[in-house]
């Protein structure tokens, strides 16, 4: 069994319990991810599940798993998903809601992008850089097809109705090794995490509203954060913030 993940059921787990998906960076944290969310997960009554993508398998985990470079990553959060319903026996809802953090926070946007059919919402944290929705530029950059993701078409008129808020602490202006440092990303998303966010959120509203749309986007500092999970949960509010917008609306 090649998929790994953890999960969390909350104590009042009922058929209607919601979905909360938390997807790790490079370094693989799955398991800070699971222990860090988990007491929101059970405040808020929902299934916790944090996929582990190990490097060997999933080296490209971040845009989803590109030809040739291992294993699909969208595929194994599917596998996941049914692993944890036929296991649980719970139906789950066809809808999950999302969060990552870095790498994962690629992954998050890049899975929605492509399968919106089964997100509800999601939330990126401090993600290094994005897929923009402009189909003049090929997967990853943009949504123009892709021979490297065979099989996947991006539909604009589903992804721009998936509310998302991005989450970046207001210390994560660095130009750190995992940052993306191409020219051509500087050019098109901004020098830092900041700036990417921004942009990313104002040009994915930006589309929704000329497509009728009125899809909430959110770009939200975290406070004395700088690129750290843990820093940001501790002492950037990112959990709580995280659950408000996932399912404090609802």
């Amino acid at each position: 069994n090649r998929i790994k993940y953890y999960l969390s059921l909350p104590k009042r787990c009922t058929q209607q319990s919601k979905v909360f998906v938390t997807v790790h960076g490079i370094s693989r944290n799955a398991e800070e991810h699971a222990k860090k969310f988990a007491p929101y997960a059970e405040q808020y009554g929902v299934i916790l599940i944090a996929p582990f993508f190990p490097e060997k398998d999933f080296p490209d985990y971040q845009r989803l798993g590109r030809k040739d470079r291992g294993e699909r990553a969208d595929s194994a959060l599917k596998a996941i998903i049914r692993d944890v319903a036929e296991s649980s026996g719970i139906h789950l809802p066809e809808k999950i809601y999302m969060f990552g953090y870095s790498g994962g926070a690629q992954f998050t946007h890049r899975y929605l992008l492509a399968h919106p059919e089964q997100v509800a919402k999601a939330v990126l944290g401090a993600p290094g850089w994005y897929t923009f929705p402009d189909s003049n530029q090929t997967y990853p950059k943009g949504i123009k097809a892709s021979s490297t993701l065979p099989y996947l078409a991006f539909n604009p008129s589903n992804f721009l109705k998936i509310p998302v808020c991005v989450l970046v602490g207001e210390l994560d202006h660095q130009r750190d090794n995992e940052l993306n440092q191409s020219s051509k990303i500087d050019q098109l998303q901004g020098k830092n995490r900041i700036e990417r966010g921004r942009r990313w959120v104002a040009e994915m509203s930006q589309q929704a509203q000329q497509l009728g749309l009125t899809t909430p986007y959110c770009f939200q500092l975290l406070p004395h954060s700088p690129h750290s999970f843990s820093l940001s949960m501790l002492r950037g509010g990112m959990g709580k913030k995280t659950f408000e917008f996932l399912f404090g609306q609802d």
